[in-house]
C-alpha cells in the first residue's frame, strides 16, 4: 500500500509508527492490561495529535480523513490495544457532533475532544438491541422543556473513563420508530455506570443505567428522528478503521511468528526451514496484505464521497478482522506451547482480536450489508 500513499500519508504513517514504538510501547509495558484510560495514556494520546485527524480544521482538527484514521489505528493496535480503543471512541463519540451538531455544540465539544481534554463514547448497544438497532428500548420523552431519558446501554467502550457521550434513544413524539441522539455529560444526575464488564482482553467497557436523566433540549443532536441515520453514518466512517486495527494486530502477530520461527530449533533446524511453517507464514503475509488493500480502498472511497463507500467499509471490516484472526491463530500455532502462555504477545493478540469480529457489526451483519448492496445492483 505504501506505493499508493501520497507523501502526506506516508509521512503520517511513519509518524504514527514512531510514536507507537518510541512512546506507546514503553507505556504499554508499564501499564499492562487495563480496564480504564489512565492519565498517562490520556496525556500521551492527546499530545500525539492523532485525534485531530477525525475533526474539521475549524474545530481544532486537521480535517476529517478516513485514510488517516486507518493509518493511525493500524499503527497503534499492534502495540497497545487500549490506545487503539481510545482513538476509536473519540471518533465514534465525536463524529456524530461533526455531522449533526449545531455551531454552539461544535464549538463547545469538538476542540476539547480533538485535543484529548475530553474523552468521548458512543451509546448505541442495549441488552435487547445489538445488531438490531431498530429495537432500542431506551426512551427520551420531552417534558417541561427537557428530555427525560430512561433505559440501559450495554457494552459501551471507554464508558468508565469517558467525559461525554452521544446517546441514541427512542423518541415517541417522532413516531413509533423514531430514534434521536443526545449529547450527555458525565455527572448528570441519573447517568450511572450500572456495572463494569470484564472481557477476555484489556478493555474499559460498561453497562450504563439511565433513571429519569434530564437532558436540556439544546443537547439534542440534529432533529428528533435523526438518530438512526446518524448512527449509521458514523459507523460508515469508523467501520473500515476496525479493519485497519485488525490489520495492525495481524502484522504484529506475523512479525512475532517470523522472529520465533527463526530462533526456535527442533530436529536440529530452525522451524522456519520446515515447509509446514514457512507456508503458514506465506499465507499469513498474503492474508494481511490483501486485507490492507481493501481497508485503504474503502477509506479512500469514503474520503472521496464515493456512493459505494458503505459497501467497501463493510468489506474492509469483514476481511480485516477475519484475516487478522486467521493470522493470529496461526501465529499461536507456530509458537506452540509458548503461544498459549498468558502474557506472551501472540496470546494477548489472540484475546484482543476476537471482539473485533463482533463489535461495530458482526461479520455476519457485514455479509448482509454486502449482499444487500450487490443485490440492489
Amino acid at each position: 500500500m505504501e506505493t499508493l500513499f501520497p507523501p502526506e500519508i506516508q509521512a503520517l504513517k511513519e509518524e504514527c509508527e514512531r510514536y507507537a514504538q518510541e512512546e506507546l510501547a514503553p507505556l504499554a509495558e508499564k501499564l499492562g492490561e487495563i480496564d480504564d484510560v489512565p492519565t498517562e495514556l490520556r496525556d500521551s494520546l492527546g499530545r500525539s495529535g492523532l485525534y485531530r485527524h477525525i475533526f474539521p480544521e475549524e474545530y481544532g482538527g486537521y480535517g476529517t480523513s478516513a485514510v488517516k484514521i486507518c493509518v493511525a489505528r493500524e499503527a497503534l493496535a499492534g502495540v497497545y490495544g487500549p490506545a487503539d480503543t481510545t482513538l476509536a471512541m473519540q471518533g465514534l463519540g465525536g463524529y456524530p457532533i461533526v455531522l449533526k451538531g449545531n455551531e454552539e455544540q461544535k464549538k463547545k465539544y469538538l476542540p476539547r475532544i480533538a485535543s484529548g481534554e475530553l474523552l468521548s463514547t458512543f451509546c448505541l448497544t442495549e441488552p435487547e438491541a445489538g445488531s438490531d438497532v431498530s429495537n432500542l428500548q431506551t426512551s427520551a420523552e420531552r417534558k417541561n422543556g427537557k428530555f427525560v431519558i430512561n433505559g440501559r446501554k450495554r457494552f459501551i467502550s471507554n464508558g468508565f473513563s469517558a467525559d461525554v457521550a452521544v446517546l441514541f434513544a427512542r423518541t415517541p413524539e417522532g413516531g413509533a420508530r423514531s430514534i434521536s441522539a443526545f449529547i450527555l455529560e458525565k455527572g448528570m444526575k441519573g447517568f450511572n455506570v450500572a456495572h463494569r464488564i470484564p472481557l477476555m482482553a484489556s478493555h474499559d467497557i460498561v453497562e450504563f443505567e439511565f433513571k429519569d436523566l434530564e437532558v436540556p433540549e439544546e443537547n439534542l443532536l440534529g432533529q428528533v428522528g435523526d438518530g438512526y441515520k446518524l448512527s449509521m453514518h458514523t459507523l460508515d466512517l469508523m467501520r473500515m478503521s476496525v479493519g485497519a486495527a485488525a490489520v495492525g494486530m495481524g502484522k504484529r502477530a506475523l512479525k512475532e511468528a517470523i522472529a520465533y520461527s527463526k530462533k526456535r530449533v527442533q530436529f536440529g533446524s530452525p522451524i522456519s526451514s520446515f515447509q509446514g511453517v514457512s507456508f503458514k507464514l506465506a499465507e499469513m503475509a498474503t492474508d494481511i496484505e490483501t486485507a490492507r488493500c481493501v481497508v485503504y480502498l474503502a477509506a479512500a472511497k469514503k474520503d472521496k464521497g464515493d456512493p459505494q463507500a458503505s459497501l467497501y467499509s463493510s468489506m474492509a471490516k469483514m476481511q480485516g478482522t477475519e484475516a487478522a484472526f486467521r493470522c493470529i491463530d496461526q501465529a499461536v500455532q507456530i509458537h506452540g506451547g509458548v503461544g498459549v502462555v498468558k502474557g506472551s504477545p501472540v496470546e494477548r493478540l489472540y484475546r484482543e482480536i476476537r471482539p473485533l469480529r463482533i463489535y461495530e457489526g458482526t461479520t455476519e451483519i457485514q455479509k448482509l450489508i454486502i449482499a444487500s448492496h450487490l443485490l440492489k445492483g
